[in-house]
C-alpha cells in the first residue's frame, strides 16, 4: 500500500471514528435517552427512589405482576437534566411518569386510576387482574 492511499485509508478510519463518536454523543443526550428508553421497553418509569407517589405507581404494577423498566433519577448524575428533558417532551418535569407501550400515561394519580379502571389491565393486555390496591 502507497504512501498516499495510507494516509486516505488513515483519514477515513478518522472520519468514522469521529461520525460515530458524534452519532454517540447525539443518542446519548437526555432527550435521546428519554425516547430511546420509551421506545425500548413495554412499562417505563421515571422515578426517584424516596418519592412515595413514585412508590405507589411501582406497587400498581406489582399488583399486576408487571415488571417496569425504572429510572431513578436521584440516583443518576444527568437525572436532572432527563427531567428537563421530559418537560420538553411530555410538559412535566415531575415524577413519576408512567409509559406503556410508548405512550404516556401520566404520573401516581393517572396510574392507579387507570389501574382501578382496568384500563391499565387493558393496555398492557392482562385479562385477569386484581383490583385491590
Amino acid at each position: 500500500m502507497g504512501r498516499r492511499t495510507m494516509m486516505n485509508s488513515g483519514v477515513a478510519m478518522i472520519s468514522v471514528l469521529v461520525a460515530s463518536l458524534y452519532t454517540s454523543a447525539a443518542l446519548s443526550s437526555p432527550d435521546a435517552f428519554v425516547k430511546k428508553t420509551i421506545s425500548s421497553h413495554s412499562i417505563v418509569i421515571f422515578s426517584k427512589s424516596y418519592c412515595p407517589y413514585c412508590k405507589r405507581a411501582k406497587a400498581v404494577f406489582k399488583e399486576l405482576n408487571q415488571v417496569p423498566y425504572v429510572v431513578e433519577l436521584d440516583q443518576r448524575d444527568d437525572g436532572q437534566d432527563i427531567q428537563d428533558a421530559l418537560k420538553e417532551i411530555i410538559g412535566r418535569r415531575t415524577v413519576p411518569q408512567v409509559f406503556i407501550n410508548g405512550k404516556h400515561l401520566g404520573g401516581s394519580d393517572d396510574t392507579v386510576e387507570a389501574y382501578e379502571s382496568g384500563k391499565l389491565a387493558e393496555l398492557l393486555g392482562i385479562e385477569d387482574y386484581d383490583d385491590d390496591l
